[in-house]
């Protein structure tokens, strides 16, 4: 199945296709994971987007039934080196070319991908599409030119009703943006009690759900699409809780006063290391955001930048100075193989009993 990858900036690559046979468009980007394929193929934060991984060999352990973020893929295509057929694992339950047939996914492998990462490098991330070998190069360069994706990608993924993982612990409201299977997860392993709800419910609904805590999850896109939630971030702040993770953390840096910008290529991985300035200790972290929060821009907020990432310096975490309310630009929730970021969640226990007057 000859495929090729076209991007708007007019470059080609020529591979072989697995998967669904079928022509894919979307906003190419790189991931520098060694492994976590299928986290990151089923991590809704990556809706619309096609992703290359920089780390040749994918696939070499299989698709099994643990390590899925969440029940149906939202990313539009992967880009491979190259593609394991066999893999290996007591855990295995089918290779990645079937997993993408029974998902109809599209995918391509054998192509440069040293090469094209260090295009998205220079020129930030491109759009671009996965078609037969046979397509009109000019023609796809000039529809991918012409196309505008979706802005509603936190609309798309996010459930449409309420649901519980109950616990006899702290009650939590999880707000889903995109919400990753791993953030229930380390709620659930400290008992919380956990009610999941759209990401458009307003701060009257959650408000009357008496939590004791608010947590605001991972997601797709621009935080600026998602402006209704800046409204119910306002009218929490101050009554309960708040811990916000990723798309979570630039909506709480807009809801104060702060501003968002996009990154060029963004920061996409399980190798990121980042400081956290108040404890003077770097944590090796699980990232995936194509935008960060301005620096400059919280100078003339009541947040006080508490991260950073020691790659390009940019934000990686704020807390508010007046309410209990904190947020990181990483995923705490996610094992890039070390639990370098677990403590967060601990962190955001304790800011909930100190609310409530209790001692731990």
């Amino acid at each position: 199945m000859k495929k090729k990858l076209i991007l708007e900036s007019g470059e080609v690559f020529h591979g072989t296709g697995f998967g669904a046979n079928l022509d894919t468009d979307g906003e190419v980007v790189f991931n520098t994971g060694m492994t976590g394929y299928q986290e990151l193929i089923s991590d809704p934060s990556y809706c619309g987007q096609i992703v290359c991984m920089t780390y040749p060999l994918i696939g070499n352990y299989g698709i099994n039934r643990d390590d899925y973020e969440s029940i149906e893929p939202a990313i539009k295509g992967l880009i491979v080196k190259e593609v394991c057929d066999l893999p290996s694992n007591f855990r295995t339950q089918m290779d990645l070319d079937e997993f993408f047939q029974k998902k109809n996914l599209s995918g391509i492998a054998g192509i440069d991908t040293r090469k094209l990462t260090r295009i998205l490098r220079n020129k930030g991330v491109v759009k671009g599409k996965i078609v037969n070998a046979d397509a009109d190069e000019a023609a796809v360069i000039s529809e991918l030119k012409g196309t505008n994706f979706p802005t509603n990608q936190v609309e798309m993924v996010s459930t449409k009703t309420p649901y519980a993982a109950p616990g006899r612990g702290l009650k939590v409201v999880l707000v889903d943006f995109g919400s990753k299977l791993g953030i229930i997860r380390e709620l659930s392993q400290r008992d919380c009690d956990i009610t999941v709800v759209s990401q458009d419910t307003t701060a009257e609904e959650i408000l009357l759900m008496d939590p004791d805590g608010v947590m605001l999850s991972n997601g797709p896109g621009d935080p600026e699409d998602v402006p209704h939630a800046l409204e119910m971030i306002r009218g929490i702040l101050g009554k309960v809780p708040i811990f916000g993770i990723c798309l979570g953390h630039q909506l709480i840096a807009l809801a104060c006063g702060a501003k968002t910008f996009k990154l060029k290529f963004g920061h996409r991985g399980g190798n990121h290391p980042v400081l956290d300035l108040e404890k003077n200790m770097v944590a090796i972290t699980s990232q995936n955001h194509g935008y960060a929060v301005d620096q400059d821009s919280l100078k003339n907020t009541d947040l006080i930048e508490t991260h950073i990432a020691l790659n390009d310096r940019t934000n990686e975490g704020v807390k508010h100075k007046i309410h209990p309310c904190f947020s990181v630009q990483y995923h705490p929730e996610a094992s890039p193989g070390p639990e370098d970021a677990n403590y967060l969640f601990d962190e955001f226990i304790e800011l909930m009993y100190q609310y409530k007057n209790v001692t731990v």
